[in-house]
């Protein structure tokens, strides 16, 4: 007897994050549900990544494709977050919300520069209230990295969240993905998370390096 997968809806999965995230887990196994402005955009970009994943893939509108999912990604710039919470926040009630958004703000994306409310996964859990487990993850993993399904990801991923049962299941999500994650507290710790995009970003512009990453290190407990 096999265990059906959950459903995953990705907001904004016709960029680069969320389609290679959406790819990932397609080729797990796990239907995805591409969300875009347009519907007819997100069946052209569903089309593309079944053929690619072999998976189950389908594309609708934002708001239908969040309520028609169990789980929902947010992957969009950080000038879209607001807006994009309150078109989806009917679809996210009683469900995880894997919040991905990094507060970029261009042309200095190699500065710091956090929102008022601590972090934007800290804001996306002010605004949605605690009927949405919201769970910080993803965003310092480069999203070429993800489109590659040969490629080993070295990068680790945070996962910060107020729910430990909601970040086990995404500590999940990131292994189904070929990913190493860790629990790394409550929501408002992914303000480091959220901080360090922008000094990797940094590193991969002027330093040796490419793909630049976190990678945590330690002895055993015994």
């Amino acid at each position: 007897m096999t265990c059906k997968k959950l459903s995953i809806a990705i907001i904004g999965g016709t960029g680069d994050l969320g389609s290679g995230l959406a790819l990932r887990w397609a080729k797990a196994g796990y239907p995805i549900i591409i969300g875009s402005r347009s519907k007819a955009a997100a069946e052209e970009a569903a089309k593309k990544l079944a053929k690619i994943s072999g998976g189950q893939v389908t594309g609708d509108e934002n708001s239908l494709a969040a309520a028609s999912a169990g789980l929902v990604v947010l992957t969009v710039p950080f000038s879209n977050h607001e807006p994009m919470l309150n078109i989806i926040k009917d679809g996210v009630h009683g469900k995880i919300l894997i919040d991905v958004t990094v507060p970029l703000a261009p042309p200095k994306v190699m500065r710091v520069k956090l929102p008022v409310g601590g972090s934007a996964a800290k804001e996306t859990q002010d605004f949605l209230g605690d009927e949405v487990r919201v769970v910080s993850a993803f965003q310092n993993i480069a999203a070429d990295l993800l489109h590659d399904l040969t490629a080993t990801i070295e990068c680790e991923v945070l996962v910060c969240g107020n729910n430990k049962d909601a970040r086990a299941e995404v500590v999940e999500l990131a292994k189904s993905a070929g990913m190493t994650a860790w629990h790394a507290g409550p929501i408002d710790n992914s303000a480091a998370a959220e901080a360090l995009t922008s000094l990797l970003i940094f590193i991969n512009k002027n330093g040796p390096v490419t793909h630049a990453g976190i990678r945590v290190t330690g002895d055993p407990k015994s």
